[in-house]
């Protein structure tokens, strides 16, 4: 809401002023003949421009209008003497308050009233420092105000600081839906699934949601332990939001439970609350998940659809579905390991194995990229250079057995950051399920710079993952 009050209109002394500051900035181009050359030479004073600005803001010099900035339920009331023409030239809202009136009473929620001088201060040098908490308000403000330059800037602010695991994800993302912001949406929203783990075990889990939560809980891309931690996450949820029984039993059917092995389902039927108040509503999943771990995948394939998400494994961090691998200075050599993981999460494979060979270089170069070490005239040419290559990362199967009939993998690498100790997942490349690597892996990653983002202390950090994927046969007739 804006107040209005009226007092006389400012003179145009403080526009001349103000061109006077600006032609403070001179750029002259000036030929000279020196030898028969042209030379040009550049005086640039932006810097003195900008410290005369900010005193000018700062001092109130020929100021002609007044904000009287006032926190919303509270008799606090900031005061800033501005100049009209240089807040209308970011805004036209300003524009229109100021066309005819030298003082306006502006009320803002508190948050915004807190870093009101920030934002003036914006409109004035075209720079400001932003912290976490005062990316919201500062956002909210220039899309009051219409100066889309800060609304720009400060979103681009939360996205970078979302990847790299500073921000409040779960804030920003209702931030976001709240003024149709779909870029930070998507950017909190994938934030979120790569690194449910820690945020299920935040303060920032009580925040999330019903819409949240139905929007997170049918991806396959949701980074955890395991299926069994999303179901203690989700019954977590319940328990503190008590959402109405329809959400709730939405919610549930969103748990892949053929990922959860036998044992551990009947240890939830006989002990969740959750269950025992929406049991009735998952029971037809149970039995599926029953069926499909007493039965070889093949045979259960023959009369079920083993096409729907159900079947197909997240991006689980538990030891039979992939192994965390640590590369200390990456950019110096090729390394290799190798690792193990379940052939599928049918009980009936629970014992059969997958042996995996990781191969990793940090500066392959594509065939086709590679220089001819010599021209048609025999002259040698120069040697591809380190810098040309790239990271690659290929995955291969030790053997290929009949073990993996019906079945073929999908590979994910998770490459981690830290923040606050806590190791997060900063970006996350997918293989084909017929492709040994990933094409795009670390394509613009600079692993020679210490203190790349990509980096931990000068280490990549890569977490290795297989995900089987079940092939639908033709059914029998029943």
């Amino acid at each position: 809401m804006l107040r209005l009050g009226y007092t006389k209109p400012g003179s145009w002394a403080s526009f001349w002023a103000i061109l006077t500051l600006v032609g403070l900035v001179t750029r002259a181009a000036q030929k000279t003949d020196v030898g028969g050359e042209s030379t040009g030479t550049s005086i640039n004073h932006s810097q003195t421009l900008l410290q005369r600005l900010q005193e000018l803001l700062r001092q109130g010099n020929a100021s002609d209008v007044v904000l009287r900035v006032q926190a919303a339920g509270t008799d606090e009331v900031r005061v800033f003497h501005a100049h009209r023409l240089l807040l209308g030239l970011h805004s036209e809202l300003f524009r229109e308050l100021l066309s005819n009136q030298s003082e306006v009473v502006l009320q803002e929620p508190r948050d915004g009233a807190a870093v009101f001088d920030k934002f003036i201060r914006y409109l004035y040098c075209g720079e400001l420092v932003v912290l976490l908490a005062q990316a919201i308000p500062l956002h909210r403000l220039a899309a009051k105000y219409g100066v889309s330059s800060l609304q720009r800037g400060v979103a681009e602010y939360m996205r970078a600081h979302l990847a790299g695991g500073a921000g409040p994800a779960v804030g920003w993302y209702h931030y976001a839906v709240s003024t149709g912001d779909e870029a930070l949406r998507q950017s909190c929203l994938q934030f979120l699934a790569w690194n449910l783990s820690a945020v299920a075990g935040s303060a920032e889990w009580g925040a999330v949601s019903p819409e949240l939560l139905a929007q997170l809980l049918p991806r396959s891309d949701l980074v955890l332990q395991d299926e069994l931690e999303l179901f203690h996450a989700l019954e977590a949820w319940l328990g503190r939001a008590r959402p109405p029984p329809a959400v709730a039993e939405r919610a549930l059917r969103c748990i892949r439970y053929p990922m959860i092995p036998p044992a551990q389902l009947f240890q939830l039927q006989a002990r969740s609350a959750a269950l025992a108040r929406h049991g009735a509503a998952v029971a037809d999943l149970l039995l599926q998940a029953y069926q499909f771990h007493a039965a070889s995948p093949l045979h259960y394939a023959k009369f079920f659809d083993v096409n729907g998400s159900s079947f197909l494994p997240r991006n689980y961090l538990a030891p039979a579905w992939g192994a965390p691998w640590v590369i200390n200075n990456p950019a110096r050599d090729d390394r290799s390991t190798s690792f193990q993981t379940q052939l599928g999460p049918s009980g009936h494979d629970s014992g059969r194995r997958v042996t995996w060979n990781v191969l990793f270089s940090p500066r392959w170069l594509p065939v086709s990229l590679r220089p001819v070490y010599a021209d048609a005239a025999g002259t040698a040419l120069p040697l591809a250079r380190p810098e040309d290559g790239r990271p690659r990362l290929v995955v291969t199967p030790a053997s290929s057995g009949g073990d993996a009939a019906g079945v073929s993998f999908q590979k994910t690498v998770l490459v981690g950051t830290r923040q606050h100790g806590r190791l997060l997942v900063r970006h996350a490349y997918s293989f084909h399920q017929s492709s040994e690597e990933a094409g795009d892996f670390l394509a613009h990653a600079d692993l020679q710079r210490r203190n790349s983002e990509y980096l931990v202390e000068n280490a990549l950090h890569l977490h290795l993952i297989v995900k089987p994927v079940y092939h639908p046969l033709i059914r029998t007739p029943k």
